[in-house]
């Protein structure tokens, strides 16, 4: 480190050498090559959890939910409960995180982390790992479907109907997939460049609504405020349930994680990505909530239960600063969202990538193959768009499903999430960790983030909406069934005879070859160019 003229410390390039030698050392005693190009700072490791969390989404696509399922009182004072459980958690991967950092992420964590049966731990946390991914995918891009096409609505009259929807969606999957295929370079900056986005957009949004409209609800109706349009009658278990708003917004920053290998330093900056990510979302998150929240008019039922639910806040901005105002923040909304969804096929394509690595998914040649000249997994880049428009389908025909699909990543995301630290906590003071640890609280933290994701992934597999027909019903039991009957008849039948976790790659000779063989082909590139 050197000293730039206001006295502050800079990295050199020598420094960043050396962090990059310490990364690639670090990764081969993994048994991994680095295949992916190690250019992300510390910043934009964080920027990409960060913008996945992306408080301009999850708070806005599932605002309608939290009005319908408790109202007020449960949005904004169940963010902040949810807030502090998910900081419990994030604290418990990070350190973990630290020890292991690969694009691997959980599913190579359970499997060093697991004393018998390290290919089963790894296989069922990758595989609930990898539909969380699809599905926060697809719970991202089809909320911003959403946003723009209420956007298009009000400026052009394009029609809101399911069908024009889902075009919206596929183009911004194809978007992203394309945005994803330039490489990382361009990931890392539009992340970076979404963070400073999402927070002088949650500014303007506050400042707004603080200032423009005539009418402010009342502090008591803000913080107090019960609503039930659930159907059920039982007060605390519509207000579990109504913590799904805030919960499903609170996931995707495994990210840190899953770009370790493309990040610099990255057994300290993906484990302060995590953390630094949950706890600044936290505070953003909250600002947004009673921004819009003191806005709302008294008769909000009529907006919960309209038949455009999903655009509760829009009608809201509508009520409280008029269209032209309500458009300027739909503006702020979907840009971000499209943020969001950029970065969430980012983490989505190396998780596979990883676990294609370690071939645990069928045709994992195919998804593990790397473009040599972006530095990419182009293919399953791809794989992930497909999927997560597959997984939006049914909002063709249920007005309930893009809920569904919120708890289907919700769920599978924190069983994922939560399986290596139940681990971690079979070790106990056996396990050497990395820079990063909780120390002595290790424990506590490990044991509260457990016992918090047991409930939320009970609590989401639940009926939302009562009477339970076709429309409201909550199909995310029978996702996470098929997932669970699909990875454990496989296992059964074949994967338990060859899949016992992570493969090395090759000694030490064999990676430094991999390595050399990428390097080559990039300066026949760029000859050629």
């Amino acid at each position: 480190m050197a000293d730039n003229q206001d006295g502050r410390r800079v990295q050199t390039a020598s420094d960043r050498e050396a962090s990059f030698a310490r990364d690639v050392a670090k990764l081969h005693a993994l048994g991994y090559a680095q295949e992916l190009r190690r250019r992300m700072g510390g910043f934009s490791n964080f920027a990409v959890s960060f913008t996945i969390i992306s408080v301009l989404s999850g708070c806005l696509t599932l605002y309608y939910f939290g009005m319908a399922e408790g109202g007020p009182v449960d949005i904004v004072w169940g963010w902040l409960a949810v807030g502090v459980m998910t900081t419990i958690v994030g604290l418990g991967m990070a350190e973990i995180a630290s020890a292991y950092p690969t694009a691997g992420g959980l599913y190579y964590w359970s499997a060093k982390l697991s004393k018998n049966n390290p290919g089963a731990w790894s296989w069922f946390t990758g595989w609930f790992n990898l539909l969380g991914q699809v599905a926060i995918t697809a719970g991202i891009d089809y909320g911003f479907a959403f946003f723009f096409t209420a956007f298009l609505n009000m400026t052009t009259g394009y029609p809101t109907s399911a069908g024009y929807v889902l075009l919206v969606y596929a183009g911004i999957l194809i978007i992203h997939g394309v945005l994803n295929t330039f490489g990382v370079r361009v990931v890392a900056f539009l992340s970076d460049v979404s963070v400073w986005w999402h927070l002088l957009g949650v500014v303007v949004i506050a400042l707004v609504l603080a200032f423009v409209p005539s009418h402010h609800a009342p502090a008591s109706f803000v913080f107090t405020k019960f609503v039930n349009l659930s159907g059920f009658h039982a007060v605390p278990y519509v207000v579990f349930v109504g913590l799904l708003m805030a919960q499903y917004t609170f996931t995707g920053y495994d990210a840190s994680a899953h770009m370790s290998e493309e990040t610099l330093n990255a057994d300290l900056a993906a484990p302060r990505g995590i953390v630094n990510s949950i706890i600044v979302s936290i505070v953003a998150g909250w600002v947004l909530i009673l921004a819009i929240t003191f806005v709302i008019p008294t008769n909000m039922h009529v907006y919960a239960a309209d038949a455009s639910q999903e655009f509760a806040p829009v009608l809201i901005w509508v009520t409280a600063i008029g269209r032209h105002g309500a458009e300027l923040l739909l503006v702020i909304a979907f840009v971000a969202q499209a943020y969001c969804g950029m970065a969430s096929v980012t983490a989505n394509s190396r998780m596979l990538y990883a676990f294609s690595r370690d071939g645990a998914v069928p045709g994992h040649r195919l998804w593990h193959h790397i473009n040599p000249r972006t530095r990419t997994p182009t293919n399953g880049i791809w794989f992930c768009v497909t999927f997560a428009f597959i997984l939006a389908i049914p909002t063709m025909w249920s007005t309930v499903a893009y809920g569904a699909v919120t708890s289907i990543a919700t769920i599978g995301l924190y069983i994922a999430y939560i399986l290596p630290t139940v681990l971690r906590r079979s070790q106990g003071k056996q396990w050497q960790g990395g820079r990063w640890s909780l120390g002595r609280w290790s424990a506590l933290v490990g044991w509260l983030g457990i016992a918090w994701v047991v409930v939320i992934a009970i609590l989401f597999m639940l009926p939302e909406f009562s009477p339970i027909n076709r429309d409201t019903f909550n199909y995310a039991p029978i996702a996470v069934g098929v997932v669970l009957l699909f990875s454990g008849g496989w296992w059964l039948i074949s994967a338990h005879k060859w899949f016992t976790g992570p493969r090395m790659q090759g000694d030490e000779q064999r990676l430094a070859e991999i390595e050399a063989e990428f390097e080559h082909i990039e300066r026949e590139l760029e000859e050629v160019d």
